[in-house]
């Protein structure tokens, strides 16, 4: 445990955690580097279609990450190690090289998202997990240099904007792909099904709610969605990183790290968007419609999961895939039913409010089962003491 180690380890481990949490911003800039991008060499209706491609890929990427990633890291007979696997590096490899080619057309980025997103997040999960720091910040590095090097390219009209981007994910996919000195545990075959279909239940709300958005609202909201998801990802990262620990492990220096992360995050982001910044990025869609409220309030709802991950992963380690998939599946329909509404007012704001209300819920939903599961493990070693 961390708290057992000498004082100058700590602090060794709490710096190269700080370093690796903030790597992740590479993860969160892809996403919105895309939208960026894409609205300065496409359409309006294929911006649309591209930002739902967005949400569909990052869905795409957690699938991905649950069958590789998670599903190891809960199954606690095992050793639980994770290792970044060959056939994912490849399949990323050839769809860089895909858009590279065809950097002006919409249909290719759609289909080559998914594959790039899912090493991405595949990539740095098992860094983070493992604990490959040097090797996550030179990877980290690529991809942002990358992104920043298409969003400028864009910005002065080059139609070959897309190129650097997905070079930084192919040389960051290259780095993470490096062999290493341990194998990847084998996965118990009924957790893996169970944290995916826990994984599918919780992710392919948003996809379905932003192709909901393009249908009923337009292709302008749509892409306004998919801006804000994925400009308030950025707290999402030091979220993911602390859920990583803690499925190792937990840790109190990990999630005084990440919350206090979080909070520079928002921040941030305040910041970024009332100096212009984020409407420059991204462009009249931004410009147009009012983001500082649904901004906000989608900056709530990443920040409520700090609350929810920790008893999350408490009862991932337990080995409570079961309990935590039907318990996912109450609060995922809770949560679509309350974006729902906010998606027949025809305000984002309200949308994001409803996501805001239904994480708060879960979070309480989560630490009540993981006290009850503490107590029935408490009731059991007394009744055999």
């Amino acid at each position: 445990m961390t708290a057992d180690l000498p004082s100058p380890l700590r602090l060794r481990r709490a710096t190269l955690s700080l370093i690796t949490l903030l790597g992740g911003v590479s993860l969160a800039v892809i996403p919105a580097a895309t939208v960026a991008i894409s609205s300065r060499l496409f359409s309006r209706p294929e911006q649309g279609v591209i930002a739902v491609a967005v949400m569909v890929a990052t869905f795409a990427g957690q699938l991905t990450f649950a069958v590789v990633l998670e599903s190891r890291l809960s199954s606690a007979a095992t050793e639980r190690r994770v290792v970044f696997p060959l056939w994912l590096a490849g399949l990323a490899l050839v769809a860089a090289l895909v858009i590279s080619l065809n950097p002006t057309n919409p249909v290719v980025l759609c289909l080559g998202l998914p594959l790039l997103i899912a090493a991405l997040e595949v990539g740095r999960g098992v860094s983070v997990a493992e604990r490959l720091d040097l090797r996550e910040i030179w990877a980290s590095v690529a991809v942002g240099l990358g992104a920043l090097g298409g969003v400028a390219a864009a910005f002065t009209g080059q139609d070959w904007a897309l190129i650097p981007l997905v070079a930084g994910i192919a040389l960051a996919t290259l780095v993470r792909c490096l062999p290493v000195t341990h194998r990847a545990s084998r996965p118990e075959p009924a957790v893996m099904g169970w944290v995916v279909a826990d994984t599918a239940i919780t992710g392919v709300i948003y996809p379905l709610l932003n192709a909901m958005i393009l249908t009923l609202i337009g292709p302008g909201d749509a892409v306004l969605f998919t801006a804000i998801a994925t400009v308030s990802g950025l707290l999402a990262i030091p979220l993911n990183f602390m859920r990583l620990r803690l499925l190792k492990e937990h840790s109190r220096l990990d999630i005084v790290v990440s919350a206090g992360a979080v909070l520079a995050a928002v921040v941030v982001l305040v910041v970024l968007e009332r100096t212009g910044v984020l409407g420059f990025i991204f462009g009249g869609v931004w410009t147009s419609s009012a983001a500082i409220l649904p901004l906000v309030l989608a900056c709530g709802w990443r920040a409520a999961s700090l609350a929810t991950t920790i008893p999350f992963a408490a009862l991932r380690r337990m080995g409570e895939v079961r309990l935590l998939t039907g318990l996912r599946a109450a609060v995922s329909a809770m949560a679509f039913a309350l974006a729902g509404v906010g998606l027949a007012l025809h305000s984002l704001s309200a949308v994001f409010l409803g996501l805001l209300l239904a994480e708060l819920a879960s979070a309480v939903v989560y630490e009540l089962a993981r006290r009850r599961r503490v107590r029935t493990a408490a009731l059991v070693v007394a009744a055999a003491a």
